[in-house]
Formats: C-alpha cells, sequence, structure tokens
C-alpha cells in the first residue's frame, strides 16, 4: 500500500539519522491535513534542531528568538484567532533558555498548542545538559555526567504545569508504531483543545538523539524504554475540566 505524502509536508525532512524530529513533522502534518486546517495553520519555530522544520512544512512559519516561540505563538494568535497557532520547541530551547515564556503562556491559558520535543539535550548547538537531562547522562558540558547535587532533578514541566488551568497536557513517544499512533491522538486532542477555545495545550515528545548520545539508532529507542520513560512517565495527565473538577 502506497501511503501519500501529507500536503502540508512537502519534501523530505533534514534531521540526523534515526532523530525523531522528522517522525513528529510528519505527524503534526497528517493531523493539519486530516482536520482540513493544513492550509490554514501558523507555527511559531524555535531555534535549534526544531528551526529545520520550516524546511519540511508548506505552512507559514515565524522564526521566533531563542527560547521566545511561545511568547510569538501568543501574538500570532491574539492578532488571528481564526488560525491554528501552535509553537514547536525542543527542551534546551522551551526550558531553559525559553522556560519564563513557555510557562507563562500556560499561567495565562493562551488558546495556542505547544509541541515540545524532549531529547535529553542542546541537539544542535552541540549536545549541552539541558533541564531534561537525566541525572549521570554525559553530555559536553557534564562529561562526568549529570550531578543533580549541583544542577538540580531533571525538569518534569508536565508535572509542574499540572495545577494550572489548562486545557490539555500530555506526554508520548516514538519508540514503536503502537506509540506513534498513541502520539498522533494526543497531538490530535492538542489542536482540538485550541479549536473548541478551551485554552493552552501541551504535548511532550520524548525522542531519540543518536548523534548526540553516541548511539545508533535501534540502540537509541532502546535507552528511551529503559531509562528515559521511567523519568518521564507517558500518557494524557489532563483534559479539560477533568482533573480540574
Amino acid at each position: 500500500m502506497t501511503r501519500l505524502r501529507p500536503k502540508a509536508c512537502f519534501i523530505d525532512n533534514k534531521y540526523c539519522p534515526g532523530c525523531g524530529h522528522g517522525i513528529v513533522n510528519r505527524l503534526i502534518a497528517e493531523v493539519l491535513e486530516e482536520s482540513g486546517r493544513d492550509g490554514d495553520a501558523l507555527a511559531a519555530i524555535a531555534v535549534g534542531c526544531s528551526s529545520l522544520m520550516p524546511d519540511t512544512f508548506g505552512i507559514d512559519c515565524v522564526q521566533a528568538q531563542h527560547g521566545r516561540a511561545a511568547a510569538v505563538a501568543t501574538g500570532m494568535k491574539r492578532c488571528r484567532p481564526d488560525k491554528v497557532v501552535f509553537a514547536y520547541q525542543g527542551d534546551g530551547d522551551a526550558l531553559a533558555i525559553g522556560f519564563s515564556e513557555t510557562f507563562y503562556a500556560a499561567i495565562r491559558n493562551e488558546p495556542i498548542t505547544v509541541i515540545f520535543v524532549n531529547n535529553g539535550n542542546f541537539g544542535m548547538t552541540g549536545g549541552q545538559m539541558a533541564p531534561t537531562t537525566l541525572e549521570g547522562q554525559r553530555t559536553t558540558t557534564s562529561p562526568k555526567g549529570r550531578d543533580i547535587r549541583t544542577t538540580g532533578e531533571p525538569m518534569n514541566i508536565i508535572e509542574l504545569m499540572m495545577p494550572l488551568h489548562v486545557a490539555y497536557l500530555a506526554r508520548g513517544t516514538v519508540t514503536s508504531n503502537a506509540e506513534i499512533l498513541k502520539l498522533k491522538q494526543y497531538i490530535r486532542t492538542a489542536f482540538e483543545a485550541q479549536e473548541k477555545g478551551i485554552g493552552y495545550s501541551f504535548v511532550e515528545v520524548l525522542t531519540p538523539c543518536p548523534t548526540n548520545w553516541g548511539m545508533e539508532p535501534l540502540q537509541a529507542l532502546e535507552h528511551i524504554q529503559n531509562a528515559v520513560i521511567p523519568v518521564y512517565p507517558l500518557g494524557e495527565f489532563k483534559k479539560w475540566g477533568e482533573q480540574d473538577g
């Protein structure tokens, strides 16, 4: 069976072999096309590996300053409330440089969608330690492994957002076909929350970074399963009204 390329995704991605960004890009494109909004979407793109997304997508994108994609998406949505607006960011961008912008958009329950790719490091700029880097994980700035006694524990952003009055929080991964299908549904539900005017939606994606992890692609997927998911559990954590009472 031939699977046609989504209209919103018009050329091959430019990510490293085994990187999860390409899968996430494809899922976003499929969801937008299947909902009929592929020609009516706007994206705020972060600095880092996520900045390669406009080379893949045939939608209008704004390149935000490092860490500011959620703020840019907020401005876009307020100016064009009729559009489907999303921010696409990595963990170093959204939680280190842009933590304030990311978190305050959630506090305000801005009606935008954030797709957050967590690969545990600053992927494009050299593999430095990020807020999501696991304890003991080696990076270019933690060559002996992350020491949480001096850097604090890995940041679980969904856990931090749970007390807020946001519309939707979910975390998925790309480690298997089954998980990819679940992730696609999470992305679809996140956009539905925005379309219904309920508020802020956030989907975290645990993805491999074989280049900076120093692993083969399949080994990187196993690492997510064995080491990353125990720290960052998968699932839907908040869906409008269900946890707020």
